[in-house]
């Protein structure tokens, strides 16, 4: 066994010149590792016929040598093993920063076997800038095979792949940043593809992937209300698994990265006492938070069965995607608590619909001497529109068609109070202008902001054909008598405004064949593409054009014309229309 100190008074034969000329040129053409080292072992087998080589670099964060490049090796040895400095040749080499040449390893204790009958072995340091980065190995199965000046000329080409080596180094490093880079620009637009949490849990297990080859991954979210994080992701060795267990918001290192609001990094577990054990496999531990708005919103927790197997690199890299995953995680939570939400008020309002319907008034019978139709076309799920007919006698009726402010569920709700208020009221049989001076009372004295309604009220008397009518408001009901069709003029303030408010009050004598319309403000407010408003003279015509039908099929002409003319577009507002014709 002899170590080495370079003379420079050496001299080289031309040969070993020659090709040591190739070397430098070759691994000095390239910043390819592979390529460097490749062409290095071509070029020294042309000076060395060695049987078995190897590059082997050391590990700054574990000190340990792995292999990066291998001839004759078994494929076991060059994935899994890893030599500490100081142990067998290589890493006495290392450790040393000595050449080492061993006649018969069958003498020398510190042989690592390798490969079976192996009886010599060369080992170089590999040093640039005065630091040891590795070290390069040929072994040979006969006895004292390697020379001293083989040792030397491994010596001299050592130290010119050192270079090589580091140079390279840096550029796999920097390409390598590169590419996570990019590869992080798409994650982040991939993980903000989907709005389903569980679709966005299975991407963040992929993406995670495709950043670090884990051995088991897992996302626990935070549950505030139970003070635990649940698992949603579990992943080991490839195959997603179900994990019921729960984990105390501060404990373990989960609950550690939570705390501290930064990733916990953990070499060996063993050694760690916040470890809760939950992987008898795992000998290394990498947890990052996902915050989202400066609100821990889960963990992102990678575990291996190697020690000290996560880098710097590492959590850099997941930390970024954790950030993105955070915003990801939170905007589907809100998703899917709008969707609930949203199902929630689908189904109140479904069910809403069905009681408004099953609450609007049945038609009077023939007995009041009237063709009475009603329609109703709501512009949402529930009207703000109301009807109703009142019974003020065997053949006496009071008729009401109002229009709440607003839309939907608040409007409808104030309607029914407005109609409870309206029956209340028609037990004492008052005249219309008095209804609405008693309907107002009520509503002013409970003022709310923002809401009123209009209201027409009229009553019919069957035996002397009499309709008094009052109005709040309302859309002036339309009276079709012997040929024309005109507003019966009549005006007053909305309900629900002004506590003391008096309504004017008219009464007409209708002969057979007259009609009455009363309707919303949603029938002439229709529009066409034009932007043109039906209005009241449309209506108008309309009852003239077609006064010879039924109450019915008037009321259905009527809603047919205004699809069409509107193009058939959705009601903007509620559509309603009462219609009575003397019999």
């Amino acid at each position: 066994m002899d170590s080495i100190e370079l003379n420079p008074t050496i001299e080289v034969p031309a040969d070993v010149l020659a090709v040591l000329t190739e070397i430098s040129r070759e691994i000095n053409s390239t910043l390819n590792l592979d390529e460097v080292l490749s062409s290095a072992a071509t070029r020294i087998k042309r000076l060395i016929d060695f049987e078995i080589f190897a590059v082997l670099l050391i590990d700054d964060r574990t000190d340990n040598l792995y292999f990066r490049f291998a001839i004759g090796h078994r494929p076991e040895v060059v994935s899994h093993w890893r030599i500490p400095l100081g142990d067998g040749i290589i890493g006495a080499a290392a450790s040393t920063g000595q050449a080492i040449r061993v006649g018969d390893i069958l003498k020398d204790p510190r042989y690592l076997s390798a490969v079976d009958a192996v009886r010599s072995e060369l080992a170089v340091p590999l040093i640039s800038r005065g630091r040891v980065i590795g070290v390069m190995d040929i072994e040979s199965r006969q006895l004292d095979y390697f020379t001293p000046a083989q040792q030397r000329i491994l010596t001299l080409v050592a130290s010119r792949i050192a270079t090589a080596i580091v140079n390279a180094q840096l550029y796999e490093s920097a390409q390598k940043q590169a590419e996570t880079l990019l590869l992080l620009n798409e994650i982040g637009r991939e993980a903000n593809s989907s709005l389903q949490m569980e679709e966005v849990l299975r991407r963040a297990a992929e993406l995670a992937k495709r950043l670090i080859d884990y051995q088991i991954f897992s996302i626990l979210l935070k549950d505030d209300v139970e003070g635990v994080f649940r698992h949603r992701v579990n992943v080991k060795f490839g195959q997603h698994v179900q994990e019921k267990a729960t984990v105390p918001i501060y404990e373990g290192i989960i609950g550690a990265a939570a705390s501290l609001r930064q990733p916990v990094v953990v070499p060996d577990v063993t050694l760690d006492p916040r470890y809760r054990m939950v992987n008898a496999e795992t000998r290394s531990e990498l947890a990052v938070p996902m915050i989202f708005k400066n609100r821990v919103v889960g963990v992102m927790d990678l575990e291996s069965p190697q020690l000290n197997y996560f880098t710097p690199e590492h959590v850099q890299v997941l930390s970024i995607l954790a950030a993105h995953l955070a915003v990801s995680i939170e905007n589907a939570r809100l998703y899917e608590q709008v969707a609930r939400d949203e199902a929630r008020m689908e189904r109140d309002l479904n069910a809403a619909r069905r009681i408004q319907g099953a609450l609007l008034p049945r038609l009077p019978g023939k007995e009041f001497g009237l063709d009475i139709a009603a329609r109703v076309v709501s512009s949402r799920e529930l009207s703000g529109d109301i009807y109703d007919f009142i019974r003020y006698g065997p053949q006496d009726l009071g008729v009401a068609l109002g229009d709440v402010s607003g839309k939907g569920s608040a409007a409808a709700l104030y309607g029914a109070v407005a109609v409870g208020t309206l029956r209340s009221l028609g037990s004492q049989k008052p005249r219309p202008a008095n209804m609405l001076r008693a309907i107002n009372g009520f509503l002013g004295e409970r003022l709310i902001e923002g809401r009123f309604m209009t209201l027409c009220f009229a009553t019919w008397h069957r035996r002397h054909r009499r309709l008094r009518i009052a109005n709040a408001g309302q859309e002036q009901p339309l009276l079709y008598h012997q040929g024309d069709c005109a507003k019966i003029p009549l005006a007053g303030f909305p309900l629900g405004i002004f506590e003391e408010v008096t309504y004017d009050e008219r009464s007409l004598i209708l002969n057979p064949g007259d009609i009455v319309v009363f309707y919303s403000d949603g029938v002439g407010d229709a529009q066409n593409a034009n932007g043109e408003f039906f209005g009241y003279t449309g209506l108008a015509k309309l009852i003239v054009a077609h006064h010879a039908l039924s109450a019915d099929a008037i009321a259905d002409r009527i809603l047919e014309e205004i699809d069409r003319f509107s193009g058939g577009q959705h009601p903007t507002d509620d559509r309603t229309l009462v219609i009575l014709k003397v019999a």
